[in-house]
């Protein structure tokens, strides 16, 4: 094969200078997500765009299209970019083995990559990650290294190892091979819906919102992209109003997988340059958003994964007579817990 027709070479040469730490600014574009899909092509899941008249009749929209990401292989969209940025590491850094850090979903996902791809995955995450996410990073075949997450620097443990073990470093989402293979939900959904006018996406630390703002906005230049994070983690809204990346104390709330301090280096500049607004929600209104896809919509969602749909159910975003797409980014929540958050325990 010609080198120059190979997804993975295009991408490492796209992508060679970007490095996950020390760049203010990160060159993002449609081209990158594109050749994204084209290596996950066959791995992941093409997971469904749903759509719910009651939906439709409580926002006013002419029709709400969900990115279901909760049927991703590993239960939420994670998948994309963890195995896009292990499968274009060159092959002795691959072979060698990764480390990340993750509460839980970028967990799993690495964890499936590096499984999937022939190497060995060290995760390190939070003693309070859901022991679900936990058990089933392990089961995948990863060793998991605890940490406290209010006294303890997650990055820094991620380095030690690296530097001890010889280990590439596969960052949750301040990446740019990360942030392409996130992008390839909008990649898809826009398939899938046709052109929109809204698009609600979550934010954590920015890379699932970076990359389907830069692909949806160069595939349709008059989409409004609006991330939406949970109240108590604000540090997107609160870095965008005061136009530089703000760092706040470890939120608590009950989205753990939106449980940042602060905005990705690589990922707040794509996320300046490209969301309309940021809609902030309460852990109540994510709740009722559970309830809701699970009562009318026949889906389990974790917390982080229900946060666009609270936006929109609570009316914090307008879509009166527009077409709208929301992702539902994630599934992964133990069942004793979702019963006891939607029955109002």
């Amino acid at each position: 094969m010609d080198p120059r027709a190979d997804p993975v070479v295009r991408v490492r040469r796209r992508l060679r200078t970007a490095r996950p730490c020390g760049y203010r600014v990160c060159v993002l574009a449609l081209a990158d997500v594109q050749a994204a899909a084209a290596v996950l092509t066959g791995v992941v899941h093409r997971t469904p765009a749903l759509t719910c008249r009651t939906l439709d009749e409580l926002t006013g929209a002419a029709r709400v299209h969900a990115k279901a990401e909760c049927f991703q292989r590993a239960g939420a969209f994670k998948l994309r970019g963890a195995y896009h940025a292990i499968a274009t590491l060159p092959e002795t850094a691959r072979r060698a083995g990764v480390v990340a850090y993750s509460s839980g979903n970028h967990a799993q996902a690495v964890a499936l990559a590096a499984a999937l791809l022939g190497t060995t995955a060290v995760i390190v995450m939070p003693h309070d990650a859901p022991e679900s996410k936990v058990e089933a990073t392990a089961g995948y075949g990863a060793e998991v290294v605890r940490y406290d997450r209010y006294r303890e620097d997650r990055a820094a443990i991620a380095a030690r190892l690296a530097g001890e073990r010889g280990l590439a470093v596969i960052p949750p989402y301040d990446h740019p091979a990360v942030m392409a293979g996130q992008g390839t939900v909008a990649l898809e959904l826009l398939e899938q819906a046709g052109a929109l006018d809204v698009l609600v996406v979550p934010v954590g630390g920015g890379g699932l919102a970076a990359g389907c703002a830069v692909a949806a906005r160069a595939l349709c230049p008059g989409i409004r992209v609006v991330g939406v994070e949970p109240e108590a983690s604000d540090d997107t809204a609160r870095s965008l109003a005061a136009g530089r990346r703000v760092r706040i104390n470890v939120p608590r709330t009950i989205a753990d997988g939106q449980q940042l301090d602060c905005p990705g280096v690589l990922t707040f500049p794509v996320l300046a340059a490209h969301l309309a607004a940021v809609a902030l929600v309460s852990d109540a209104e994510i709740v009722e958003a559970m309830r809701f896809a699970f009562a009318r919509m026949k889906i389990v969602l974790e917390p982080s994964g229900a946060s666009a749909l609270a936006a929109v159910l609570a009316g914090h975003i307008d879509l009166r007579g527009q077409r709208a797409g929301i992702v539902l980014s994630g599934g992964n929540v133990d069942p004793a817990r979702f019963c006891a958050l939607v029955a109002g325990a």
